[in-house]
């Protein structure tokens, strides 16, 4: 397809959808916008986008797609001032918002105009940010939610379809509250979740010195989470406070369950509490991505000796394996340690287990 987009924050999701887009349609121009300049002069430094604009309102005016890719708050004051414009009579506007009822609510101020707007939210990130971490493959099997109000032609869903058809997401239609309530279930209500066991091993710790030390492994990777943006979760929660007020109650419901079987010393419904996570837990997909990104780990078993790291680092460098995180669980003298490498995708960790099994005799294995 040939037009003009333009993408207003040029982050990682930004970012990304700019370098899809470039990549896919040879004859688009993308066009970038970043409250933060730098970012939007790297953007362009780097390839991901043809030129910048120094203001949303010079952008958008002459765009054919406009893309908001901001936090929430922030994506709701974007399309007021839209709304404001005269923008092209066809243009496409769509977010990627990780809730979308009180987007879809200011959206209005568009659709009274005739401006087509679709609500978007591509189900991927990463542990990196900005426009720097933007990679074409981010998106790769990922879910990717449209919310188009009724009122929107199909042809104009199938348009923008077509237009973001080189991130190889799989896209779903939902209606705004669908999208509120299962990604409040399977991702925003997780990093509450996170958040207070953190919350709560921080305020043991005070009175037992110990649990920052055995709070080490498995501990840190069940609340990675947990280090996510205050500032985006802050907003998240607020814009989807209902749902997950409702999702809260039904918490305590369950947490209550689990107080009374203790009390009772319920040995019967104890296991099964157990084994039925466990058995859903196991039946989930596991080569597709879901709400939450994927932590691609690679557990190596080293010997405990200097260079040790750079040898395996060096032998993945070689292969053009690139790495997104790197640490050791525990080492100790005349103990094998555990090196955990973390990948940005399950290709590169195939790699990566194939290389270090072929250049080593250390053991490799994969979390479940």
């Amino acid at each position: 397809m040939s037009g003009r987009v333009f993408v207003i924050g040029l982050g990682l999701i930004g970012g990304s959808l700019a370098l899809c887009i470039k990549a896919k349609h040879k004859l688009a121009t993308i066009i970038g916008y970043d409250i933060n300049v730098e970012q939007a002069k790297l953007g362009k430094a780097l390839g991901l986008i043809d030129d910048y604009v120094q203001s949303i309102e010079e952008g958008a005016v002459s765009a054919d797609l406009i893309i908001i890719s901001a936090p929430v708050n922030e994506t709701e004051k974007i399309i007021n001032l839209l709304s404001s414009l005269s923008l092209k009579d066809h243009v496409i506007v769509t977010d990627t918002g990780s809730t979308k009822r009180k987007i879809m609510e200011r959206a209005t101020h568009l659709l009274e105009r005739g401006v087509v707007f679709i609500g978007g939210h591509p189900m991927a990130g990463s542990h990196k940010s900005g426009v720097s971490a933007a990679k074409e493959i981010l998106f790769e099997n990922a879910f990717y939610l449209l919310t188009p109000d009724p009122s929107i032609p199909k042809g104009k869903v199938e348009e923008l379809m077509t237009w973001l058809n080189g991130t190889n997401a799989k896209f779903l239609t939902v209606t705004p509250y669908e999208h509120d309530y299962l990604t409040g279930i399977v991702s925003h209500f997780p990093h509450i979740i996170a958040a207070s066991i953190v919350r709560q091993t921080e305020r043991l710790s005070e009175s037992k010195g110990l649990i920052p030390r055995l709070a080490a492994g498995g501990f840190r990777d069940i609340t990675r989470i947990a280090s996510s943006s205050p500032k985006m979760w802050q907003d998240i929660l607020l814009q989807n406070k209902e749902i997950l007020l409702e999702l809260l109650d039904q918490w305590m419901e369950e947490m209550g369950w689990v107080k009374h079987l203790l009390e009772q010393e319920n040995s019967k419904e104890i296991f099964n509490f157990f084994y039925e996570a466990k058995l859903f837990r196991d039946q989930l997909p596991s080569n597709e991505k879901g709400a939450i990104p994927a932590f691609y780990d690679l557990y190596v078993d080293v010997p405990d000796y200097p260079g040790v790291i750079s040898e395996i680092t060096g032998y993945l460098a070689e292969e053009k394996i690139s790495i997104t995180n790197i640490r050791i669980i525990e080492t100790r003298e005349e103990i094998y340690g555990v090196l955990v490498i973390s990948f940005q995708t399950e290709k590169d960790r195939k790699r990566a287990e194939n290389c270090i099994n072929s250049c080593t005799n250390y053991d490799t294995y994969i979390g479940s």
